[in-house]
C-alpha cells in the first residue's frame, strides 16, 4: 500500500506542467524543486504516517476513510470556508441552495417526543391531503415517532416524488386518530417572503440566497405594488442573520434597484475568478426610498447586496455592523456525489472596499430594544376650555403620537428596527427625497 500511495503522489507531478520536458529527480535536485513542484519529502513523510495509522490505530480503518480525512484536512487548513462535502453534505448543499426537497411539504416542530405541524405550504401534497396546523404526528407507515428524534423524523418524512408515506395523526378535533396516504412531491421553498407594513410602504425578507431569489424578490416587489395600489412611498429590505448563499442571486436584487454603476467585483489567482459585474438600466422601484436592515448575522452574499447599494447611495443602511465574510466559494464536483468548496476569490464593493473580518457599517446604527411607549397623565388642551375659538378649514388628525404608537402592528412594536426603518422612509418621503442617502 506504501508503494502504491508513493506511486500515485509521483503520478501528479506531470500533470501539474504537462508542457514542460520531464526531468529526473534526485536527492540533489530535491531541495531546489520544492517550490515549484511537489514536495516529495513532505510526501514521504505523509505516506509513513498513513501505514502508521492504517496499521496501528486501535480500532480498523479503512483505506478510503483515511483518504478522505486526508482531504478534507487539506481544506479545513486553508480558511473556514474551504471543505470537502461528502455525498449526502453536497446534497443538502444543493437543497439548500435551490430550495426544493422531495417530501410532502410541512412546517414541523419536535413536540414531546412527537412531530407537530406546524403549518402546511400552501399547494403541497400535506395540504391538498388535508394535513392541518396543529395535527400531531404520531405514527409514519406504521412506525411510532416517539424515540425516533425530529432529525430522523424529518428524513423519513421526505423522499423521491412520487414515492408514499402513511401518517397516523392526532387532532384535537376528533374523536381519534386520523390516517393520511400521502405521495411525495418536488417542494419548492422560496427564501423571500413580503408584506404591507402599512398603505404605500412595502417590506421584503430575503432569508437567503438561493437560485430563484433574484426573481423571486423582483415578483415581491411588484406584488406589493400590486397590493398597494399603487407605486410605494418606501421599501424595508431585511437581511438580518441571511447567512449569504448564491452570489448571482445577490446580484440580481442590487441590480433591481440600481440603475448604473458597479455592483460588485471579485479577485483571485485565477483569470476567471476576477469579475466585475455592472448595473443594467432599470430600477423596479424608480427611485423610491429603501432601507436595508443588516445586523451580525447578515453575512456574505447580504453584504455583497448591502454594500452595492451603500456605496451606489441607493439605499440608507440600518442596523448594526455586519458579519464581515468578504469570500467567495466555488463548489467543484468531484464525481459519486462528492465536491469540494474552494475559496477563489475576494470580493470588493463598488468603492473598493474589502468587507473580509470588517462588516458592513450602518449608516444609522440601532442596536435591538424593547419599545414602551411612555404613558403619560392626560394634559388638558385648548380644545378642553370653556368658551374655545372652533377650528376651521382643517383636517382632523390624530389625537396625540402615544395613540399613533398604538395602533402600529404587534410586529413592528416588537421589533424596534423595523419601527425605526419605517420612520426613516417616511421622513424621506416628507422631505421629498427620491432616493434615500447612502
Amino acid at each position: 500500500m506504501l508503494r502504491i500511495l508513493v506511486l500515485l503522489m509521483l503520478w501528479f507531478v506531470p500533470l501539474c506542467s504537462k508542457s514542460e520536458t520531464p526531468k529526473v529527480i534526485t536527492e540533489e535536485s530535491e531541495a531546489t524543486n520544492t517550490e515549484s513542484r511537489l514536495p516529495l519529502r513532505e510526501l514521504r513523510t505523509f505516506t509513513q504516517v498513513f501505514e502508521q495509522i492504517r496499521l496501528g490505530y486501535v480500532e480498523e480503518v479503512t483505506d478510503t476513510e483515511l483518504l478522505e480525512n486526508a482531504i478534507a484536512g487539506l481544506l479545513t487548513g486553508l480558511d473556514p470556508h474551504s471543505t470537502y462535502l461528502k455525498a449526502d453534505d453536497y446534497g443538502d448543499l444543493q437543497e439548500n441552495a435551490t430550495g426544493e426537497y422531495g417530501g410532502l411539504g410541512i412546517e414541523v416542530a419536535g413536540d414531546g417526543g412527537l412531530i407537530r405541524v406546524i403549518s402546511p405550504i400552501d399547494g403541497t401534497p400535506a395540504a391538498k391531503a388535508g394535513i392541518e396546523a396543529g395535527d400531531l404526528i404520531i405514527e409514519m407507515d406504521n412506525s411510532p415517532i416517539r424515540g425516533m428524534g425530529l432529525q430522523k423524523a424529518i428524513d423519513k418524512l421526505r423522499g423521491e416524488k412520487g414515492t408514499s408515506i402513511k401518517l397516523t395523526v392526532y387532532r384535537e378535533s376528533e374523536d381519534g386518530p386520523l390516517t393520511f396516504n400521502i405521495t411525495r412531491d418536488i417542494i419548492q421553498i422560496s427564501a423571500v417572503r413580503s408584506r404591507l407594513l402599512e398603505p404605500n410602504y412595502g417590506y421584503v425578507r430575503v432569508a437567503q440566497f438561493q437560485v430563484g431569489s433574484g426573481e423571486d424578490f423582483i415578483n415581491e416587489v411588484r406584488n406589493l405594488q400590486t397590493n398597494n395600489d399603487g407605486p410605494l412611498n418606501g421599501l424595508v429590505i431585511d437581511l438580518r442573520n441571511n447567512p449569504g448563499g448564491l452570489v448571482p442571486a445577490s446580484i440580481t436584487i442590487a441590480d433591481a434597484l440600481i440603475d448604473s454603476g458597479t455592483l460588485v467585483y471579485t479577485e483571485g489567482r485565477l483569470p476567471s475568478a476576477n469579475r466585475r459585474f455592472e448595473a443594467e438600466r432599470g430600477d423596479i422601484l424608480n427611485g423610491v426610498p429603501v432601507v436595508v436592515l443588516i445586523n451580525g448575522g447578515s453575512a456574505s452574499a447580504s453584504e455583497i447586496v448591502a454594500g452595492a447599494l451603500q456605496d451606489n447611495r441607493r439605499a440608507a443602511i440600518v442596523g448594526t455592523q455586519s458579519f464581515g465574510k468578504g469570500s467567495v466559494q466555488t463548489v467543484m464536483p468531484l464525481g459519486d456525489g462528492r465536491a469540494v468548496k474552494l475559496t477563489t476569490a475576494r470580493y470588493f464593493t463598488p468603492n473598493g472596499r474589502s468587507i473580509q473580518a470588517e462588516g458592513i457599517v450602518p449608516d444609522i446604527t440601532i442596536e435591538r430594544a424593547e419599545i414602551r411607549p411612555y404613558k403619560t397623565s392626560k394634559r388638558v388642551k385648548e380644545a378642553d376650555l370653556d368658551g374655545h375659538l372652533e377650528a376651521k378649514n382643517t383636517v382632523s388628525e390624530r389625537a396625540n403620537s402615544e395613540s399613533e404608537t398604538a395602533d402600529k402592528p404587534e410586529s413592528l412594536i416588537d421589533d424596534n428596527q423595523l419601527y425605526e426603518a419605517l420612520n426613516l422612509l417616511k421622513g424621506f418621503h416628507l422631505l421629498g427625497n427620491s432616493k434615500a442617502p447612502g
